[in-house]
């Protein structure tokens, strides 16, 4: 990514317009969450993009829903005991996570015509708008992708498409504030090379960590090993660590393996973020960009601790995924106020 010296000058409509389709996708990744920790992924079966965004509004429209849904894997083998009235409770929220989907869709395109038409984005934007209304098309359909996953055979869907479609939300996520940033914030530190290196490292090592934590999610591996922290099974290492004879196998499909490389993956992260900030401080680059982040690593590591030890309850497993989105906008912050050194 490239960043200009300084803010560009009288664009402020389509500043908050980013800003507030960021905060679009930052609320859809709450609410994401929230879906899939109500276990409400699954409980839409059909997909209609046009007329799909109306819930059912007759009780023969939900009873046709419902039938299509006791034809799924997840009711047959998970859900059977489901009547009409706990299936709408599910239903509500894949229906809400499609329809703020389908709203930032809104949100970003129309007002992206009018800004063309009118002349109004920044030279050199244009492309990146496309390229970003592209990437929310592709978005839809892995979204789509993944819930097919779980409407075969498994009443669950592929862990590695829940981590595609979650990297996509933060990849989106991400480009959106790094624009609003190059437009409208301006860098006030010169920065060492080897501190801008340790900066986006950090952003680097955080974005493994997040891979790792859709796949803990995916798997449902947050429910094992919720008695302690960070013992699992009363030893560092856990006892069904190798699973599988296959290495690669076991980091990516072990249930307990994929739980542990998250625990420590995360510490990681945090001490290393937490090295960026000593760094800074060493330098004097001293801004609240990176204080803030120094600080939201601690308070991520507390609620991904929390979210282990309660059996991940739903509030707090929502918030811990949300403390990982507003870490990714303090990094993305504190690179672009840093510009390179002269040399």
């Amino acid at each position: 990514m490239t960043t200009n010296a300084q803010p560009l000058q009288n664009h402020k409509a389509v500043t908050l317009w980013l800003y507030a389709c960021a905060f679009m996708v930052f609320a859809m990744m709450v609410i994401g969450a929230i879906t899939r920790l109500t276990e409400s992924g699954l409980s839409m079966v059909e997909w209609r993009p046009l007329i799909g965004a109306l819930p059912p509004l007759s009780e023969e429209e939900w009873q046709r829903v419902f039938n299509l849904y006791k034809a799924s894997p997840e009711f047959e083998k998970k859900n059977f005991w489901m009547e009409l009235d706990e299936f709408k409770t599910i239903f509500f929220w894949e229906w809400f996570h499609r329809l703020w989907g389908r709203t930032i869709g809104l949100v970003f395109a129309l007002p992206l015509v009018v800004f063309w038409i009118k002349d109004m984005i920044p030279q050199g934007y244009k492309s990146k708008f496309v390229f970003l209304l592209a990437l929310g098309g592709a978005q839809g359909l892995m979204g789509w992708y993944m819930v097919q996953s779980g409407l075969i055979d498994q009443p669950a869907v592929s862990h590695y498409r829940l981590a595609g479609h979650l990297g996509l939300a933060f990849i989106i996520y991400g480009f959106l504030l790094w624009y609003a940033f190059s437009i409208s914030v301006r860098t006030t530190h010169t920065a060492s090379r080897a501190f801008r290196i340790h900066l986006h490292s950090a952003a680097l090592f955080l974005a493994i960590t997040i891979t790792w934590g859709a796949f803990t999610a995916g798997l449902d591996a947050g429910l094992l090993y919720n008695d302690s922290f960070p013992l699992m099974g009363g030893q560092i290492v856990p006892p069904d660590f190798w699973l599988y004879d296959n290495v690669f196998k076991n980091l990516i499909e072990n249930h307990s393996s994929v739980q542990f490389f998250h625990r420590w993956l995360a510490i990681f992260t945090v001490l290393y973020i937490c090295s960026v900030w000593v760094h800074g401080l060493a330098k004097n680059y001293s801004f609240t960009a990176l204080h803030l982040l120094a600080l939201m690593a601690f308070m991520q590591m507390g609620l991904g601790i929390a979210t282990i030890l309660t059996s991940v309850n739903v509030v707090i497993a929502a918030l811990h995924q949300a403390g990982a989105a507003i870490l990714l906008l303090l990094l993305l912050l504190s690179i672009r106020q840093t510009k390179p050194a002269k040399t």
